[in-house]
């Protein structure tokens, strides 16, 4: 049976899901306000790695964990359900067959403690002054 990185296309077909998925984020309002201070190229880079390699490409994820990237941004799970939601859009948009969406999702939901600080339905909550992103991608 094919891996999934194979079954959604490859790695160009999982930039493009990525950058759609970056832009729709950045547009909406109930997490945009997160994104604020964070580098796009290496948010674009680092999410299409995750995918890669947790969809069994060949790709190295050299990012932060998701614990440290997210600490001390205040992410509510209201927040985290958005992010999912835009995810699913995108792949709906796509044409992703059910059953890779769903395993994708599988794949990743699992990090929703790793990345939600706050137990709250609460959305377009602004990143905590002290929070500090990563630097940019050289």
């Amino acid at each position: 049976m094919a891996s999934l990185y194979e079954r959604l296309g490859g790695l160009d077909a999982i930039q493009a899901v990525v950058d759609a998925t970056v832009a729709r984020q950045g547009a909406d309002e109930r997490i945009a306000r997160k994104f604020a201070r964070t580098d796009l190229g290496r948010l674009k880079a680092n999410f299409a790695d995750q995918i890669c390699v947790t969809a069994g490409g060949p790709c190295t994820y050299t990012g932060r964990s998701m614990t440290e990237t997210h600490q001390g941004m205040g992410v509510t799970a209201g927040e985290f359900d958005a992010f999912v939601e835009d995810v699913v859009a995108v792949l709906d948009q796509f044409q992703v067959p059910n059953a890779e969406r769903d395993e994708l999702l599988g794949l990743l939901g699992p990090l929703r403690p790793e990345i939600v600080e706050v137990e709250s339905p609460q959305t377009g909550t602004a990143l905590p002054d002290s929070f500090e992103p990563a630097p940019p991608l050289a």
